[in-house]
């Protein structure tokens, strides 16, 4: 196939689309240039082979992927405390709080 593109102003080139489809490139791939004899070469940066590993859609059955967003929905939230006025109410609160983790300890 022989086409003819525009060099932009930075030096830019878009790659005709029935090139690029050819090639097998897609937006975000990387290509390496060459200059050989008086021609420049550009040639597909084959870093992994995506063809080889599922997307990351595909890793989990939807079930699967409800539960998991349903737990980072709720992780996300954390369990906040406050506000508190002062320090003191702070204080207050952890020993509030480590008198009941205690208390359980101790019944068991």
């Amino acid at each position: 196939m022989n086409t003819t593109g525009k060099i932009q102003n930075k030096g830019q080139v878009t790659i005709p689309t029935a090139v690029r489809r050819q090639a097998g490139l897609s937006k975000g791939d990387l290509v390496n240039f060459t200059f050989k004899r008086g021609q420049i070469v550009i040639t597909p940066a084959l870093l992994i082979d995506r063809s080889r590993f599922p997307a990351a859609g595909d890793e989990y059955t939807l079930a699967q992927r409800k539960i998991i967003d349903a737990r980072l929905s709720q992780a996300e939230k954390g369990p906040y405390y406050g506000p508190f006025k002062d320090g003191a109410e702070v204080a207050a609160f952890l020993k509030k709080r480590i008198g009941k983790k205690t208390k359980l300890k101790t019944s068991r």
